[in-house]
């Protein structure tokens, strides 16, 4: 960014504020929670997953694998590139899915939302839920500006948990992720902090 025009965000916020943990209403006691290694086994099922392989294309995993990625993702929240939540049973139990926000970009206030669910979670509104509390932390305690979520226009269910979570339809990026079987147009969602 130009000197001329300050950060949205200044360096080193993302990294300085504890990852809170979310209890999603409505759920039947479902809730928000860093990854830790006891939830690799879930991780290793998610990147076999059919769907969660084909949406999402992650690499295939086994459970010291899985231990290293979850390792990771702390060491992006404190690099300020990403944050990630397990959604998981609030009474305890390993994750069943995962949502946050990747490519964050704090000078420009911005960031993209990465979700799935394995198949128990699917089909009750969960991620939606998640989205929006994910959302409002990021608004009114991060400070970003502008948050999306872009999927392939053949995923459905997608569209309907970026709308369900406030996040109108802005568009189609052409030819703009390549999945297994070709290049996907994709949809663009978005939600400001001042909608």
């Amino acid at each position: 960014m130009s000197d001329a025009i300050p950060p949205v965000v200044p360096t080193g916020r993302l990294a300085a504020l504890p990852q809170p943990e979310f209890y999603l209403p409505g759920t039947g006691g479902l809730h928000l929670r860093p990854w830790t290694a006891y939830d690799a086994p879930a991780l290793v099922e998610a990147c076999h997953d059919p769907d969660i392989r084909f949406w999402n294309r992650p690499s295939l995993l086994d459970e010291a694998g899985a231990v290293a990625r979850i390792a990771r993702w702390e060491t992006r929240r404190q690099a300020e590139e990403g944050v990630l939540w397990a959604v998981a049973p609030a009474q305890g139990g390993q994750a069943f899915g995962l949502v946050g926000l990747g490519d964050v970009d704090l000078a420009g206030g911005s960031a993209e939302f990465l979700y799935w669910l394995l198949p128990a979670g699917r089909g009750v509104g969960v991620m939606a839920r998640a989205i929006d509390l994910v959302s409002r932390w990021a608004f009114e305690t991060l400070g970003l500006h502008r948050l999306r979520i872009t999927h392939s226009v053949r995923n459905p269910a997608s569209c309907v948990v970026a709308l369900r979570a406030g996040f109108p339809l802005e568009g189609i990026m052409r030819g703009a992720l390549l999945h297994a079987d070709g290049w996907h147009d994709e949809h663009l969602h978005a939600r400001l902090r001042t909608d």
